[in-house]
């Protein structure tokens, strides 16, 4: 069981203003969501200058990239970019980094960066991590955040969680091709056994994309959830029951598998506010 308490992020792909921005963020604070999180893909606004926008408009709120796909970006530009969102933050800023969705190849080609293999993609989140530490260790720039803000690792690979598990704060774990409670389960030994005497350390997390017994979004099989299978909280993604049944599911889960920072669609703010008022800091 993990003795870390809950904290509660909110993802937002939307595009808008500087106003929709800071009115977003200024809700969110106001919720008792612990972080304001922008996704890393082309069909949305640049994370970084949104991210900034939040800062200038929150006192509380943290805020990070939900994730950043490695490949699109240069190691030095992310280990740049990073210290300036801490600094403007005042040490609000969190990184979450990733090796890209494969249909994120397109991006790539668009931001004129080559989109290697899997196994290469690994090595330039590694590249990236180490980047972004070693400016901060060298004395380039001071942190706000002391030694450095936290990284977090998305991904479901083996390969992947290894390098989050010697090398994260965070890690954002998939349960495995269904998503599922079982392949969380299968996924945990690899974590514990590459972190080592630091796993208690990990904060661990899981993305939600839906809350509730309504119709589940057909867009979701664009993340590789299919609908017909998220009944009876079957995937990890999707919370289904009412108020009571999420909480109970997120306490079980927290209990059970050390998830204890749970990330929010924008799509699902709505039912997981009474969620939030439950569990946030508890």
């Amino acid at each position: 069981m993990t003795d870390h308490r809950f904290r509660f992020g909110l993802v937002s792909g939307a595009s808008g203003s500087a106003r929709h921005w800071t009115d977003l963020a200024r809700r969110v604070e106001n919720l008792g969501f612990d972080t304001l999180l922008v996704p890393d893909t082309a069909r949305v606004q640049a994370s970084m200058p949104a991210l900034a926008t939040v800062a200038a408009a929150t006192e509380r709120l943290r805020m990070g990239t939900f994730v950043l796909a490695a490949p699109m970006h240069a190691p030095g530009r992310i280990a740049w970019e990073t210290a300036t969102l801490d600094q403007l933050s005042q040490g609000r800023f969190e990184l979450g980094i990733g090796a890209g969705h494969p249909d994120a190849i397109g991006i790539a080609e668009l931001l004129d960066r080559p989109f290697g293999s899997a196994g290469e993609r690994v090595r330039q989140v590694g590249e990236a991590i180490r980047a972004v530490r070693k400016l901060f260790g060298d004395g380039t720039y001071t942190p706000v955040q002391q030694p450095a803000p936290p990284i977090m690792v998305a991904g479901g690979g083996v390969k992947l969680l290894r390098l989050a598990a010697e090398e994260a704060d965070i890690i954002a774990v998939h349960g495995g091709g269904g998503n599922t409670e079982e392949g969380l389960r299968e996924r945990l030994p690899v974590l514990k056994e590459a972190a080592g005497a630091r796993f208690d350390a990990l904060e661990l997390s899981v993305n939600i994309f839906a809350i509730g017994d309504g119709p589940v979004p057909d867009w979701l099989r664009h993340f590789g959830v299919e609908p017909a299978a998220t009944r009876n909280n079957a995937n990890l993604a999707v919370l289904t029951g009412d108020t009571a049944t999420a909480i109970d599911t997120l306490r079980r889960r927290r209990d059970e598998f050390g998830l204890s920072y749970i990330t929010i669609n924008a799509y699902a703010l709505e039912e997981a506010i009474p969620v939030v008022e439950a569990l946030a800091g508890t």
